[in-house]
């Protein structure tokens, strides 16, 4: 039954079954007098829940700055339906999911979200919650999460959470969709779209134990074991990037050239030496006896014969093993006679083609961990057993122990669960034991012979129990062995004794030792041991980040980017940097492609050769997925105008602003966020900036008026550019950098953009500490030449005509270049352009830029692109002339080529000395390439190709 309300008034008599809200109109009278009313509803077979599209993001972004999975989720008929209107519907989803109960959602208490499903909110909300709780059911650590409703659509809404991984992230947003769904009344359980998100789960919607199980086994198989998962989390805990460089356990923490990695507990300073050592178990004991260090008496050997006779030399009992095994593999203790070392000797060949027979130690296991010649914990590890109670056969008391939500497959859990297989049966029978057996009340029955957690053995800690003899022990074994993190193996009958006193000794030395039975042991004081050795990688004052400085806006980023690049490299630095052309190291191209993107980023901070990062951060990679880095230490953003609208939910400057403003709401908070103070989107931005703000402003009166003025006067940073000299201002002080004529990428301060964007660097750059004379070297260095900005601002001279090749791709670009290039026309020249816009721009768009053309170049050539973006060949075209043709332009000098190619040999095979050719290209290479054997080829003769290819385009 679905009861109706009418505004704050419940309706009487107004309850409808399942089939009758299928229908399409439903009557009723509240019971305060409200009229009667018929009220259509849509069925879900003509508007179901709709997922529109997702997006992961694994940086900061619009919404947030914590990594998340965004569902887009059009609820159609739902929109009508809040859940308050829907009787039964919350109750059925809290008796599926209790812990729902426990979520505070915007009361911030536990309770919350039941409050706010009873007073109706919607399902896009609900999901949400849904989607957080089977994480956490299946062991993420995930409680944030929010739904907004989206602009100007009814009814859609982006649904957003943090995920353990995106594998199971996806799955669980899917799961929860379903869940939802399938509560619902028949006629709205339809839900379409849901493969944009992950494969469906083998399991039925409602079977919350099968879903949180699958889910379960997606977080373990995409996680990260116990070792490195506390690493891990100790890096982050001292703010230290966190990268994970494969699918298994290798994780880059820092960025740059300060960056280390781990294995596990296998550091970048781990000696090979030493780890290959601790392999050999044999060649370790030589050089543990070698230096004084007590070791039992073994041998090696490479058959049967050989190891019974080593054992009859040593005496029983003796311990085989293999060579270079590990975790307890093919390793057997206790042995005490011919026939069991003979089994044992099979068992550690199926290992290691050479085995240790060596003599048994007294005592029990302990594993002492040594970090950085300091012994950080101490855990008695205990062989997998259970006590009997005279009624549970051995096999009934293994699944009880093996029932401890602790216990797990592998390494996945703290414990690992006792698998009954043919080495425990071996040891079961080597006792005279079988599962079957009832042992009685209080018996302890061992199941292995090893104490290794990997078998099901538990450990103690005993930290604080430890001898100083037995600590100097350690410490002088990992030093002897070569290892910064090693596992200490030591046999003692009582550890809080000197070995001296008791006997025992040490029986291996491990290269990384697994972290868990002292991160959590069975019983006892649990040992931070994960931050003394995160420690040792960045020991106190050791930096773990590259400065990053990254770069947006609508104009200009390219060569701001290329600029502080130049001058970072002036001031000694290896620099990294990303842009539209590719992706940079040291001055050198790494990658060619679009690289204004979070992957190209993250490239450049896994590189180890640089210490500096620049980053173009373009408004499409922080839609997709977000930033490529958690924070940066200088933001700047330069202008915001249009461009792009139309698209991924932008559709005005200000929309547009929100995007770029991401950049200064990352930096850190000792950072500063660098703005134009002459863009009014801008300055706004100010308020939700981070770290100090700094100012720039190419406009005369710029210290006179706000916000600079107040700002200066508080002593702030800015940069202005008066009377032609580029003036930073600080603590109240004003100092001169250089003047902007003597840049020569301002064409003697003609480019007034170039001069904006030398401001923006010097701001960034002197805000970070870079001195201004190194600034001043750096700007005056950087030329409007290929070689140090592709594509931005190129100008060639031959045969009489000047080529300017320069990436003008917006109204707001082409009217800069447009102020330029009459300063540059000679008298009686004419300017001839080549423009064209990627297809996935607006009409609007299109034809405002033809008619842009027709005011700024004598002569347009209009091109398209290589695939148009889902456009028809020609239609760009033909809107781009239909603007020019709308703002007067005379049809014989407006000219549409099919392609940059052909425009490029139209423009230049057209011009006559004295003319200028401006090439607003995509291809930036191959249009200079074509540049390039223009200028050094003969003078050309005008041909009338291109324009008969132009009236058949016409």
């Amino acid at each position: 039954m679905i009861e109706v309300t009418l505004g704050n008034c419940a309706s009487s008599a107004a309850f409808l079954t399942d089939s009758e809200a299928a229908g399409y109109f439903y009557e009723s009278r509240s019971s305060c007098g409200a009229p009667l009313e018929r009220t259509p509803l849509v069925t879900s077979a003509e508007a179901p829940m709709r997922v529109l599209e997702r997006s992961v993001y694994r940086g900061p972004h619009l919404y947030s700055a914590r990594p998340m999975i965004r569902v887009r989720l059009d609820l159609g008929a739902l929109e009508q339906w809040p859940t308050d209107r829907l009787p039964g519907f919350a109750a059925a989803l809290v008796a599926k999911l209790p812990g729902l109960k426990s979520h505070g959602c915007s009361y911030g208490e536990s309770g919350g979200f039941l409050r706010r499903m009873g007073e109706g909110t919607w399902l896009g909300h609900v999901i949400e919650h849904v989607a957080i709780e089977l994480q956490a059911l299946a062991g993420a650590s995930v409680t944030r999460g929010k739904t907004r409703s989206t602009k100007g659509r009814t009814g859609v809404y982006d649904i957003l959470f943090c995920y353990a991984d995106e594998r199971s992230g996806l799955a669980a947003a899917r799961a929860a969709i379903a869940l939802v769904a399938s509560l619902l009344p028949t006629g709205f359980q339809t839900v379409e779209g849901l493969d944009r998100l992950a494969q469906p789960l083998d399991a039925s919607a409602g079977a919350i134990d099968e879903i949180v199980g699958l889910l379960r086994k997606m977080i373990v198989a995409n996680g990260l074991g116990p070792s490195t998962a506390a690493l891990v989390a100790e890096a982050r805990r001292r703010h230290i990037p966190a990268m994970r460089l494969d699918t298994a356990s290798l994780v880059q923490f820092g960025t740059g050239s300060r960056q280390r990695r781990i294995r596990a507990s296998v550091t970048s300073a781990t000696s090979l030496i030493g780890a290959e050592l601790a392999a050999n178990k044999h060649a370790a004991k030589d050089l543990l006896q070698a230096a004084g260090l007590p070791v039992p008496r073994g041998e090696v050997v490479r058959t049967s014969n050989e190891a019974l006779a080593a054992a009859q030399r040593l005496g029983w009992p003796v311990v085989i093993k293999p060579l270079d095994g590990n975790q307890g593999r093919g390793v057997t203790t206790g042995l005490r006679n011919e026939t069991q070392a003979l089994e044992a000797f099979e068992r550690a060949t199926a290992v290691s083609r050479r085995v240790i027979v060596e003599q048994q130690l007294p005592g029990t296991d302990h594993r002492l961990l040594v970090v950085a010649g300091e012994l950080v914990a101490v855990a008695e590890r205990v062989p997998a057993h259970v006590v009997g109670n005279g009624r549970h056969s051995i096999e009934e008391l293994i699944g009880f122990v093996n029932g401890d939500p602790r216990r797990g497959a592998g390494h996945e859990a703290v414990l690992t669960r006792i698998r009954i297989d043919e080495a425990l049966l071996r040891f079961l029978a080597q006792n005279g034991q079988t599962l079957l057996d009832v042992p009685p009340q209080g018996a302890l029955i061992w199941l292995r012979g090893a104490a290794n957690l990997s078998t099901g053995g538990t450990a103690r800690d005993r930290t604080d129990d430890v001898h100083p003899d037995n600590i100097a022990i350690a410490i002088q074994a990992a030093a002897t062995i070569g290892l910064d993190v090693a596992g200490i193996d030591m046999m003692t009958p009582d550890i809080s004794r000197s070995l001296a006193e008791t006997g025992g000794g040490i029986v291996e030395v491990n290269a990384a030792p697994g972290l868990r039975m002292h991160i959590a042991p069975s019983e006892g004081t649990p040992r931070d041991v994960a931050a003394p050795i995160v420690a040792s990688l960045f020991p106190k004052g050791a930096k773990s980040r590259i400065p990053i400085f990254a770069i947006t806006g609508t104009n200009g980023k390219t060569t701001t980017v290329r600029m502080v690049a130049k001058i970072l490299a002036e001031a000694g630095k290896r620099v990294g940097f990303t842009t539209t052309t590719g992706v940079y190291v040291n001055g050198r191209k790494q990658v060619k492609s679009d690289a204004s993107g979070p992957q190209s980023a993250r490239m450049i901070l896994r590189n180890p050769t640089v210490d500096a990062a620049v980053f173009e951060t373009a408004r499409g990679g922080i839609l997709r997925e977000g930033l490529g880095f958690d924070a940066c230490d200088v933001g700047a953003v330069l202008n915001v105008t249009a461009d792009h609208l139309g698209m991924k939910d932008i559709h005005s400057v200000e929309d547009l602003a929100r995007v770029k403003s991401v950049v200064v709401e990352s930096v850190k908070r000792s950072g500063h966020s660098i703005l134009n103070a002459d863009d009014p989107l801008t300055v706004k931005m100010a308020r939700h900036a981070r770290g100090q703000i700094v100012w720039f402003s190419g406009s005369a009166d710029a210290v006179e008026r706000n916000p600079i003025r107040d700002h200066i006067a508080d002593g702030g940073m800015a940069v202005v550019c008066g009377s032609n000299s580029i003036l930073f201002y600080k603590d109240g002080e004003r100092f001169p950098v250089l003047p902007a004529s003597d840049i020569p990428a301002t064409l003697g301060g003609a480019a007034e953009f170039n001069v904006l964007n030398a401001l923006a660097a010097t701001a960034m750059t002197a805000a970070y500490g870079i001195p201004l004379p190194t600034i001043a070297g750096g700007l005056a260095a950087f030329k409007p030449s290929f070689e140090d900005s592709p594509g931005r601002l190129n100008i060639v001279e031959a045969h009489g005509i000047k080529i300017v090749l320069d990436y003008a791709h917006n109204p707001a670009a082409l009217d800069a270049l447009s102020q330029l290039l009459e300063q540059l026309r000679p008298a009686g020249g004419r300017i001839l352009g080549m423009i064209g816009l990627p297809g996935d721009r607006r009409d609007s768009d299109l034809r405002d830029v033809g008619a842009q053309g027709a005011r700024i170049f004598d002569e347009v050539m209009f091109r398209e692109g290589p695939d148009n973006r889902g456009r028809p060949i020609g239609s760009i075209n033909a809107l781009m002339a239909e603007g020019a043709l709308g703002a007067g332009k005379d049809p014989a000098s407006i000219h549409r080529l099919a392609n940059e190619h052909d425009a490029t040999d139209c423009c230049l095979e057209r011009a006559r000395p004295g003319d200028i050719v401006v090439l607003t290209p995509t291809d930036i290479e191959g249009i200079w390439a074509r540049v390039q054997r223009f200028a050094e080829g003969p003078a050309p003769e005008r041909a009338e190709r291109f324009e008969i290819m132009d009236l058949a385009h016409g």
